[in-house]
């Protein structure tokens, strides 16, 4: 449970950190006001596809184990036929 947390928050953070340095170098190109802003916003975005990414490769990774246990059951029904 506290891996799977600490996992979200870093994720969180990393997506932040890059979103913030898109964000702000975009705005920098507009004028010096705009850097902050854009640094903010980018952040925002940056912190919400990192929650959003990590949650659907965990789910992704559910599914392809589930996937792979149905496809050994199936194996070993037919082995036993």
């Amino acid at each position: 449970m506290v891996k799977q947390q600490l996992e979200l928050a870093l994720s969180r953070a990393r997506y932040a950190a890059i979103g913030a340095a898109v964000g702000g170098g975009l705005g920098g190109l507009v004028n010096k006001n705009a850097a902050s802003s854009g640094a903010a916003i980018g952040a925002l975005v940056g912190a919400t596809v990192g929650e959003s990414r990590l949650s659907a490769q965990s789910r992704l990774d559910e599914l392809r184990t589930r996937k792979d246990e149905q496809f050994g059951d199936v194996l070993s029904k037919s082995d036993a036929e």
